[in-house]
């Protein structure tokens, strides 16, 4: 019941970040933990489905947020070279002034 608690308590504070953070990279580790309770919650699940299938779901949620991470780290850095900023408000402000150029 413990972990239980514990998936719920990092689920809210990543749901919490991702909300309120402006930064992408604290939007990123917002997406971690949100990742992290659901790897949990797959964790709870290996004695109740069996040992086989509980493992693979495991496996799979370790293989898939590994593989997000990747992809979301890459695009940050990407987005910082390009724009020179990671703040979420800047970056809008960016593409607003891009498109009433283009429309000028």
């Amino acid at each position: 019941m413990d972990y239980v608690i514990l998936s719920l308590v990092l689920l809210a504070i990543g749901i919490y970040g991702l909300l309120t953070k402006r930064d992408l990279l604290k939007v990123f580790v917002s997406v971690e933990l949100i990742a992290t309770a659901a790897t949990m919650n797959f964790v709870m699940l290996v004695p109740s489905l069996g040992k086989g299938l509980g493992e693979a779901f495991l496996v799979l949620a370790f293989a898939t947020d590994t593989c997000v991470s990747g992809v979301i780290l890459a695009l940050l850095v990407i987005v910082h070279k390009k724009y020179g900023t990671s703040d979420i408000s800047d970056l809008v402000k960016n593409e607003e002034n891009k498109k009433d150029e283009v429309e000028a």
